[in-house]
């Protein structure tokens, strides 16, 4: 009885363990998703970081994929300050994962006062941090 309970559960995992063998593992599409050790998607985390690289950074989370800048007064119009924050939504490469919001002040006698940012700009930063996240994708899925 022991011999034949044994061969029994031998021959159950024998079977168990071929069964296992000889399937490939699916390969990971890099156009779909490109994270390595950060939450979000790199290329989308890469090309946020070097389009508002001319910005003082405030606070940067990987992780949660945020980016905030401190205020930023362009040299050529020393009245107006801008301060931007981008939000990566997802792990994939797709135009819905960015968000991009702006806050706007203007100095008037002295005193920083909230002003409106043009929709246009942060359509604008948008499409250039899209555009930058396709070329380093580009750069990767060649080399």
């Amino acid at each position: 009885m022991n011999r034949l309970l044994r061969t029994a559960i031998l021959g159950s995992l024998a079977l168990s363990i071929t069964a296992c063998g000889g399937h490939k593992r699916p390969e990971a599409d890099l156009a779909a998703s490109k994270v390595t050790t950060i939450g979000v998607n790199s290329y989308l985390w890469r090309a946020s970081l070097d389009t508002l690289s001319f910005m003082p950074l405030l606070q940067t989370d990987s992780n949660g994929g945020v980016i905030v800048t401190d205020w930023y007064v362009n040299p050529n119009v020393p009245t107006e300050r801008m301060k931007v924050t981008v939000t990566i939504l997802d792990q994939d490469l797709r135009a819905d994962a960015l968000r991009v919001a702006a806050l706007r002040e203007v100095n008037t006698s002295g005193q920083w006062v909230t002003a409106p940012v043009q929709a246009a700009t942060v359509q604008k930063l948008e499409d250039i941090i899209l555009t930058r996240a396709r070329d380093l994708r580009r750069a990767a899925v060649v080399n």
